[in-house]
């Protein structure tokens, strides 16, 4: 259930050695190029620096995202909201290189065959200038590096300063890397002065990100901090204002904390700063081409579904669907202001081509929603998503031509201030988990919210509750299938327009194709019982609409290629149809969103054998839209408030209850009120099974001790790494002093002030484990030299240990997915696996346990491995008061 501080593996158990050294290795893949640059006066060329941006990409780009993504997973907001980051940015910066490297290239093919000298190739390439052949091209990419440099700069400060509240060696690595891309970015329009500079200053990266390792990495191998750094911040965070302990409950933040993984709130906001940035200085008119502003702002936007991807693992269903639904809507206007930049020198036709479209007013739609959804938020949210509803209105095709790149770029430049300053009270907020930046007031309160949505007779008492299973995910689906059916709109005339049908291009495919299949992975981990197989097949259709309608066109294809795609209709047709039971089976707004979705690939046949009825088309394609505004209403406010306030409608068709006692049933269950249930499970644990069990936090596996060739069988049921440790589970602190542990007095003391409850503490392992009943299991469960020890304070828990003996116990979910709150998610994620599940309802709470390290308590200290469902401050008041009275 937790990962000691003394994890063996120590890149996993600390990332930050990998993030630190993928920051490094970068810079001095940079600095190599700069120095010799600098010291030849002639920049890289075409495969050099191919291979740069390559090297940039998986070194600082994947490498890194890694250890951003292991840091959520370790509860640690500013490493993985700067890891994320900045594997952004390397990954932005390779994309550049590799710009380069292909105008290099084409700049050569073009002198040879014009029989230019070497003298003129040399000044293209150095000076790029655009009256020469690849000049125009070379400085187009100088200004979008520009445009991407600027943003990172003021984040990176932002990361800097954030970093010196945690520790003193964090703040070196990333103020290096600010000054740097300062000087990076004088570089470009600049002497090569710039580069050597910059050159230094990678060097000190390089240097600090090599101690920064080295310290995290003898952490991670003793136990301790052997080498000086981290632990030890440069000021404290709490002289950046004054926490209000009132202040949560006052902006609507009354929902269990979910502290398994870090908040992605900051890295959505930070991804939100940087592409309007790069918008804006395209749209004022300092770029000339958008090929490598695409990069940039695709890149950052992959980043951004990590940060809804994050959100959804901590069920948070609001900012699952904002980060998610921003990330659509860079990408489609990445790509659509490329294809329109393409088409230089014929503005006309491309504006007339833009008249036409009409997908972006759905995004207006979604963003009003997602308004009222921030109104039990903050008010800095608020702001934000009108701001954002002013970027959605401003890049709104029927804008005249000549006003449209003004407004657009104004609104992202609002828009780029308010997430500059989101996302350093975010990040500030987090590290210090009090509201010392202020954010403003909620609002409107939750009961009135809950007043003005509630629809129905029905919904005034007793609301139906929503798993989280059918929140986040859902939303998204709504909100992609109508930007991809509204997008999709368009006229015979129209579809004769061939910019038209390159603009539409990708409208169609990003929503309804490539970020859907991030929703379907969404729904695979959600487990629910139809997954992922709406969403997954819907991928499939648009994929294949844009594919024939758009691109096809553009192609020409042959008449025995439009056949092909007719027997490919013929069979999403039947599929469909088989979606629309699956759908009779969720609500009736699904169910009419699949039907619609029948007539219009009705519509799609008939178009492969051109016998379509335009006008049916658009009214089904309409409607498909309209039926997808209602639903990301209806399940965004049911994923904040966790029920059924705006009805979807019943399912046609339900689903035939089975009996508790049926032999259908994936594994045996039993019910906890029972007496002979809980014998049930003790005899199945006592035979070396392995089941389901509720604790006082959330639901566990459990194998006795007696057999450890059951702890074994936990690791293959999770998929669990094999070296992260498993903790014991006990009935009471009297079993500890029966089995007469070496424990210091303070540590007793210290033990029974927190036992029973939702707080494990990790201490040395021994003999007097063989006295506890732990004999057997002796070298399956903890590390080496520790063991963690949980005394749940829940009876049934505590009558089934003083049945079977110590238990080893660990989260009842496969590794890496949300905890089970519920006996039934336990059986649906992981009944086919166990011998049987100890029925008890909803978990007392949406995440496990606090882990202390105990291990040094002697000296007075304790640590926090992962803070769970007891505060980290109440762990250390609690600590703080057994010491003055140990004294």
């Amino acid at each position: 259930m937790a990962t000691p501080e003394g994890f063996p593996a120590s890149f996993y158990g600390e990332p930050g050695v990998l993030g630190m050294l993928a920051n490094g290795i970068s810079a001095f893949l940079v600095l190599l190029q700069n120095f010799n640059a600098a010291h030849t006066g002639k920049e890289a060329y075409g495969v050099e620096n191919i291979l740069a941006g390559v090297h940039l990409i998986l070194i600082g780009g994947i490498c890194q995202l890694i250890a951003g993504l292991l840091s959520f997973r370790k509860y640690d907001h500013l490493s993985g909201t700067a890891f994320i980051g900045y594997a952004a940015l390397w990954a932005s910066y390779g994309a550049t290189r590799i710009y380069f490297g292909v105008s290099d290239n084409q700049t050569t093919n073009q002198t040879s065959n014009l029989s230019l000298s070497t003298d003129l190739m040399t000044n293209i390439s150095l000076n790029g200038s655009a009256e020469t052949p690849g000049g125009y091209f070379f400085l187009s990419i100088k200004e979008s590096a520009i445009a991407g440099l600027i943003p990172y700069i003021l984040l990176s400060f932002l990361l800097a300063f954030c970093s010196a509240t945690v520790n003193y060696i964090m703040p070196f690595v990333f103020g290096a890397i600010t000054a740097t891309l300062i000087f990076e970015a004088v570089a470009i329009v600049a002497s090569s002065w710039a580069l050597v500079v910059s050159g230094v200053l990678e060097l000190l990266i390089l240097i600090f990100a090599i101690y920064g390792s080295a310290v995290l990495l003898l952490k991670g191998l003793t136990q301790r901090l052997a080498l000086k750094g981290f632990g030890t911040p440069l000021f404290n965070v709490l002289l950046l204002g004054i926490g209000n302990s009132a202040s949560a409950q006052s902006i609507g933040q009354e929902k269990k904390k979910n502290t398994k993984y870090a908040e992605p709130m900051a890295l959505g906001f930070f991804c939100d700063s940087i592409a309007p940035f790069i918008f804006a200085f395209y749209s004022f008119g300092y770029m000339k081409s958008f090929g490598l502003g695409a990069a940039w702002i695709s890149i950052i936007s992959f980043a951004q579904l990590f940060s809804s991807y994050y959100a959804h693992l901590r069920q948070d269903c609001y900012h699952t669907t904002k980060f998610g639904f921003h990330a659509t809507y860079w990408l489609i206007k990445a790509w659509g202001e490329f294809v329109a930049s393409a088409l230089i020198g014929n503005k006309s036709e491309v504006g007339s081509a833009r008249e036409a479209m009409v997908g972006n007013w759905f995004f207006v739609v979604a963003g009003l929603i997602l308004c009222v959804g921030s109104l039990n938020m903050d008010i800095l949210e608020l702001i934000h998503n009108m701001l954002f509803v002013l970027v959605t209105v401003s890049s709104v095709p029927q804008i005249p031509l000549e006003g449209y790149y003004i407004f657009f770029g104004v609104a992202c430049a609002l828009f780029t201030a308010v997430s500059i300053y989101g996302t350093f009270a975010r990040l500030i907020n987090s590290i210090a988990e009090k509201l010392l930046i202020p954010v403003g007031k909620q609002p409107v309160s939750t009961a009135n919210m809950k007043k003005a949505l509630k629809w129905g007779k029905s919904q005034q008492v007793g609301s139906e509750m929503v798993p989280h299973t059918d929140q986040a995910s859902d939303v998204l689906f709504y909100l992609l299938n109508g930007v991809a059916a509204l997008s999709a709109i368009h006229s015979k005339v129209s579809s004769m327009n061939p910019t038209f049908l390159h603009l539409t291009i990708p409208w169609v495919l990003i929503s309804g194709a490539i970020i859907q299949a991030y929703v379907s992975r969404l729904q695979v981990t959600g487990g629910g019982r139809f997954g992922s197989v709406i969403s997954s097949i819907y991928v499939g259709v648009w994929a294949t609409w844009t594919w024939f309608r758009f691109a096809g066109t553009l192609l020409q294809l042959s008449t025995g290629a439009a056949y092909a795609f007719t027997a490919g209709a013929i069979a999403l047709l039947v599929i469909n149809g088989f979606l629309m039971l699956i759908a009779a089976y969720k609500n009736l707004v699904l169910l009419l969103l699949t039907t619609v979705m029948e007539v219009a690939l009705v519509c799609f046949l008939l178009s492969t054998l051109q016998r379509l009825p335009y006008r049916l088309e658009i009214a089904m394609l309409a409607l498909v839209a309209i039926i997808c505004v209602y639903g990301i209403l209806a399940t965004l406010v049911s994923g904040i408030f966790s029920e059924r306030l705006i009805p979807m409608g019943p399912p046609l068709l339900k689903e035939v209850k089975k009996q508790e006692t049926s032999p259908e049933l994936p594994c045996p269950i039993a019910s906890s009120r029972l007496t002979s249930g809980l014998l049930k499970i003790a005899g199945i644990l006592e035979q070396g099974g392995v089941c389901g069990i509720p604790t006082d936090t959330v639901y566990a596996l459990a194998a006795s001790c007696k057999n450890p060739q059951a702890i074994e069988k936990i690791y293959n049921i999770k998929d669990r790494p094999a070296e992260k440790p498993i903790c014991i589970c006990i009935s009471s602190v009297e079993q500890l002093v029966a089995a007469k542990p070496p424990f210091s007095p303070l540590l007793w003391e210290f033990m029974r002030n927190v036992y029973p409850g939702g707080i494990s503490c990790i201490v040395k392992k021994g003999d007097w484990l063989f006295q506890l009943g732990v004999g057997p299991a002796y070298d399956r469960v903890g590390t080496r030299d520790s063991i963690m020890i949980r005394v749940p304070d829940h009876t049934v828990t505590g009558h089934l240990c003083n049945i079977t003996g110590p238990l080893a116990i660990t989260s009842a979910n496969p590794s890496g997915e949300a905890d089970s709150t519920h006996h039934s998610m336990v059986i649906d994620r992981l009944g086919h696996k166990i011998q049987g599940v100890l029925c008890d309802g909803d978990s007392n709470e949406v995440v496990a346990s606090t882990v202390v390290n105990c291990l040094k308590i002697d000296e007075g200290t304790i640590t926090l491995v992962r803070e769970g469902c007891v505060p980290a401050v109440k762990v250390y008041q609690i600590f703080e008061r057994v010491k003055s009275t140990m004294l």
